[in-house]
């Protein structure tokens, strides 16, 4: 049906930038929103960034810092990670809303990639 494949996590030290990108393949017919989370060990997984149509909604905590961007020529969308604080390690994952004619509407999820911060 449709796969993300993520790429871009790493360490990186406090104040440092990260770019994550995820690429959408297969059987698409429009991608009707996309999202990323994240998930730091011991805790609930949370929405960070909501991108559907023109509006992006952001996590009050990562306001200012992060950035979420789409390519539609190339079915890629990306979040960039700026002025990095430990709190934003977790394992971060991308989700897109996707149609397509076979399945109708379904989400579709990255394998998720591990962003660490030190201190």
């Amino acid at each position: 049906q449709v796969q993300l494949e993520e790429s871009g996590g790493g360490l990186v030290q406090a104040g440092g930038s990260l770019r994550l990108s995820c690429a959408a393949s297969g059987s698409i017919t429009i991608i009707n929103n996309r999202a990323w989370y994240r998930q730091a060990p011991g805790k609930e997984r949370e929405l960070v960034a909501f991108m559907n149509g023109g509006r992006t909604t952001y996590l009050d905590s990562v306001k200012g810092r992060f950035t979420m961007s789409r390519d539609d020529a190339k079915n890629t969308f990306s979040l960039q990670l700026s002025s990095l604080k430990p709190e934003d390690t977790a394992v971060y994952s991308c989700k897109a809303n996707v149609y397509g004619y076979a399945y109708g509407s379904k989400d579709f999820w990255g394998q998720g990639t591990q962003v660490t911060v030190s201190s």
